[in-house]
């Protein structure tokens, strides 16, 4: 079952010693706060060079929304940075579970592409960009359980939280989802 490869926990994603972390990047990719900060500062000056080095697809983006890029992970200990942009939150008609959706998707796309076995997660879209936290939750576990059933090499995914709210959705998604699983 899928759902067994999954894990929540809390703590600091670039610290963890997993194939690729991913980043909650924007789409120009150069960096900015939260998770986004925190991994380039860990990462060094490197990594900002790397994602320069994206061609721009539209004035100003080097990444669009739901789509991902990767980069190796410098001075992290995970060997590479997954860079993917999940949708800011406008109330939910524009599209925006489907683009967080595919932010997930895309991201373990491109891992599996490059034979990764695990990846760790941030909660994308869920802090300043305001992306409901329960629905992102579910999202993001409904959305990974798939795409693990589609790709065999991939053998654990993170969720990493960054404080007890996030944790509580999460890991209350997931329950949900091995619940399912079991009828």
């Amino acid at each position: 079952m899928s759902a067994d490869r999954i894990v929540v926990t809390s703590g600091d994603i670039t610290r963890l010693a997993v194939d690729a972390i991913v980043n909650a990047a924007n789409e120009r990719l150069l960096g900015g706060g939260g998770v986004d900060g925190a991994i380039h500062r860990a990462a060094g000056p490197e990594l900002l060079a790397a994602c320069r080095a994206f061609p721009e697809v539209a004035p100003g983006v080097r990444c669009p929304t739901g789509d991902a890029r990767i980069t190796p992970g410098y001075r992290l200990p995970a060997r590479f940075v997954i860079h993917t942009v999940g949708p800011v939150w406008y109330g939910g008609a524009q599209g925006e579970p489907a683009a967080l959706a595919s932010a997930y998707r895309s991201s373990l796309n491109l891992a599996a592409a490059h034979g990764l076995r695990s990846v760790a997660f941030p909660a994308i879209s869920t802090g300043i960009y305001g992306f409901p936290l329960p629905m992102a939750a579910r999202i993001a576990v409904t959305t990974v359980a798939k795409s693990l059933a589609q790709h065999a090499t991939l053998e654990r995914v993170e969720l990493v939280c960054f404080d007890n709210d996030a944790l509580s959705c999460f890991a209350s998604a997931l329950a949900a989802l091995r619940d399912e699983d079991a009828d």
